[in-house]
This record gives C-alpha cells, sequence and structure tokens, in this order.
C-alpha cells in the first residue's frame, strides 16, 4: 500500500492544523508555563476538540465517537505536535478510552466513553513506578477483601494524573515485580480519601503526576478485564500508545526541521545566507533523509493497528526508537544552526527540544525498545537498541533516567 493519506485524512489534516496554529500557538504553552497555570491545558479547547469529534475519534458512534482509525489519529496527533498543544490526548483518547474499550465492562463503557468523546472527561494510567519504562515492574499491591480489593503502593510519570477524573491503576494481584502474570487493572477515583496525587511539571512544560494510594478501597466492580490477566490489556494498549507518541513527535520534529530550514535561508553571515555554506547545507539534507524515513515508520506502525497484522508491537519499538533519535538529532542540530539565540527562552526552537527529551524516554527509548519484540519480552536491565539510531552513529551517551518527569511545582 502507499504511504499516502486519502482526500478525507488531508482534509481532516488542514483542518486540524488551521485549528491548532488559531487556537493552540506555541505561544500558549508558554503562557501557561509562565502563569503557571493549575491544570497545564484548556478544559474549554479540550471540550470544543469533543465537538469536533477529535477526542471520540476511535470510539464507536453509539457512545458519540467518530469511529475513525490509527491513521486517522496519526494525522490528528501530527498536527498537534508541530504546535505543542498540551491537552490530554494521550493519557485519555489512546491510552484511557483505549483501556475501557479493549477490556472494560459493557457497564464502564457506557459510564465512561461518553464523556471522553465529548471532551468532558480526562482519564489517566497510572502504570509506571520506577524511573525507566519498565511495565511489568509492578510492586503496587492489591490485596482480596470480602467486598473487592485494598490497593496499596506508588505510581510516578502518571500523565496527565493531577486532572484525571478517573485513574487507571495497575497493581499486582499474585507473582512478583517484573513478572509478567498477575497484574489486574482498576478504575480508581483520585478524590478517594486514600488517594494523594501530587503533580509534577515535566522539563517540556506538560503534565505529570505521582500518586500514592494508601489502602485504597476497591469494588469488584472497578475491575477492568481480567484479574492477573491485565498484561493481555497493556501489550496493545502501550504498543499503540507508542505509535500514537511516535506520531505526535514526527510532527514536532517536522515543525522544528521546517523552522530550521527557514532559518538557514533567511539568516545572513559574512554577507550571505547561512544556507549556502557546504557543512550546514549537508546537515540539511541528512536531517531530511531522517525526517523521511520517520514520516514512513509512522505511517506504516499506524496502518498495520488498522489492519490488524501481527508485526504491530515490532513497528512500535522500531518507530519509537527512529523518532526519538532523529527528533532529538534534529532538535539538538536546530539549536545549533541558530546558534545563540537558539539557546535563549525566548528563541521558540528549545520548545521542540525539551518535548523531543520528554517523549524520548515515555513509553522508552531506542535503549530500552529493541526492534525485535514486545513489551511482554522486554528486560530493562540488559537489552540495547541493535542498530544505531542516527544520533547514536554520531555520539555514544549512556541512557538517561525518566528525570524528564520533572518538578514537584513549589
Amino acid at each position: 500500500m502507499a504511504l499516502v493519506l486519502t482526500d478525507e485524512q488531508e482534509l481532516l489534516k488542514d483542518t486540524a492544523r488551521e485549528f491548532v496554529q488559531e487556537r493552540s500557538p506555541v505561544t500558549r504553552l508558554r503562557a501557561l508555563r509562565d502563569e503557571q497555570d493549575e491544570t497545564g491545558f484548556g478544559r474549554d479547547l479540550w471540550k470544543e476538540m469533543g465537538e469536533l469529534g477529535w477526542t471520540g475519534i476511535l470510539l464507536p458512534e453509539e457512545v458519540g465517537g467518530s469511529d475513525l482509525g490509527y491513521a486517522e489519529l496519526g494525522v490528528l496527533l501530527e498536527e498537534l505536535g508541530r504546535t505543542l498543544v498540551p491537552e490530554p490526548f494521550l493519557s485519555t483518547v489512546v491510552l484511557g478510552a483505549g483501556a475501557i474499550s479493549l477490556a472494560g465492562s459493557d457497564a464502564q463503557k457506557a459510564a465512561l466513553l461518553p464523556g471522553i468523546a465529548s471532551g468532558e472527561r480526562v482519564m489517566a494510567l497510572a502504570l509506571q513506578e520506577r524511573g525507566r519504562f519498565a511495565p511489568y515492574d509492578v510492586s503496587t499491591k492489591a490485596e482480596a477483601t470480602g467486598s473487592g480489593f485494598r490497593v496499596t503502593g506508588e505510581k510516578r510519570f502518571v500523565l496527565d494524573g493531577h486532572v484525571a477524573d478517573d485513574l487507571l491503576v495497575v497493581a499486582r494481584t499474585s507473582g512478583s515485580a517484573g513478572e509478567r502474570d498477575g497484574l489486574t487493572l482498576f478504575l480508581v477515583d483520585p478524590a478517594s480519601d486514600s488517594v494523594r496525587v501530587t503533580r509534577t511539571i515535566m522539563v517540556d512544560s506538560r503534565n505529570a503526576a505521582r500518586v500514592q494510594l494508601d489502602g485504597v478501597e476497591i469494588d469488584a466492580a472497578q475491575v477492568v478485564g481480567q484479574v492477573d490477566r491485565a498484561a493481555d490489556v497493556l501489550d496493545p494498549l502501550l504498543d499503540r500508545a507508542t505509535i500514537a507518541l511516535s506520531a505526535e513527535l514526527f510532527g514536532t520534529l517536522s515543525e522544528a526541521y521546517e523552522r530550521t530550514l527557514e532559518y538557514l535561508k533567511t539568516r545572513e553571515q559574512f554577507g550571505v545566507k547561512i544556507g549556502t555554506f557546504q557543512a550546514l547545507k549537508h546537515r540539511a539534507a541528512n536531517l531530511f533523509c531522517e525526517v523521511e524515513l520517520c514520516k514512513s515508520i509512522v505511517m506504516e506502525a499506524l496502518r498495520a493497528i488498522d489492519e490488524g497484522r501481527p508485526n504491530v508491537a515490532q513497528l512500535a519499538s522500531a518507530a519509537k526508537a527512529r523518532v526519538s533519535d532523529t527528533a532529538a538529532l534534529v532538535g539538538c542540530d536546530a539549536a545549533q544552526i541558530f546558534a545563540g539565540i537558539g539557546m535563549t527562552d525566548e528563541e521558540e526552537i528549545g520548545f521542540f527540544l525539551k518535548r523531543a527529551r520528554a517523549a524520548e524516554i515515555t513509553f522508552g527509548d531506542a535503549a530500552t525498545r529493541p526492534t525485535t519484540g514486545t513489551a511482554s519480552r522486554r528486560s530493562p536491565a540488559t537489552e540495547r537498541s541493535p542498530t544505531p539510531g542516527p544520533r547514536e552513529r554520531r555520539l555514544r551517551r549512556p541512557r538517561r533516567e525518566s528525570a524528564a518527569a520533572g518538578r514537584v511545582p513549589g
């Protein structure tokens, strides 16, 4: 199949680009950061996106959704990535709605999905407990009680957790940390007295949270899917979320590349355009090749989800590794080409580099997501990327912990 957009996807792309450029340019993210907005995004804009059918893009029409596919979601996310839109698409539309669609009961779907489709509800997945992506390294315990479960533990890097109306908490009902089996998904009310949610602000000015669960009482009706079998839901869910994030990050790196290319054509030094310097021409040509490779792998991965192909997990890892490395490469080269102004907060190009750094470690980077397996076969302590990406070909660097999960505002 040719890797080109259909007429309908082109229309969606044009509509999304016009909307986000008018309603959520990069200056909006700067304003939310500088004003220390308590939510970090706009509830009104989120609802408008619901009215456009974006928040329900993957949901069936019977719950108010648009009943489209991941190819269309990728088109939308690419445009959101271009202006660094901070609305909770990944946490709510992909992870939250995705989990309920995959494993939720009829009652759970009826209660939660219409609110997501309308842009009135925000959900967050509370999974990660360590500084590095390791989906089965879960120590949070869920002990059986007479009427349900009692959940105790701590989660970190919970995307948009501080504004979530519902938390999807992964807890261990059997086995030991690191084992695939024995995990269960629970719906948890963040307003419960036994739940403490602390907002953290990441390096890219996006939202995450730390969630403390102090013996939260969970009714059996709040279990999502089967007890001890959450990994069967998490595996496809995380692969899809990884591909969705790659689509967003592709939009971010594309915008950074295009801004850099325009700068090369207009900035003068020694009386000539700097884009005429041979060394910078070589850099621009190299970036173009890497950007085009990212476009191809992201489109292929999105279509693989819609077509139900068996290699979705491998494509998710390949897309994330390639796009993460290229985004970092484009961001670093852009900052260097913009020179001194590129290192200042006044110039917007730095926002794209920061977003690339934060997104790189979300759901694993090239080091922790090898292109040969799925989450169920990863061992983050020992595995490395089998082939160097564009950034690694220039300079090998040690892996980073999830420092992007940021600081606690105060």
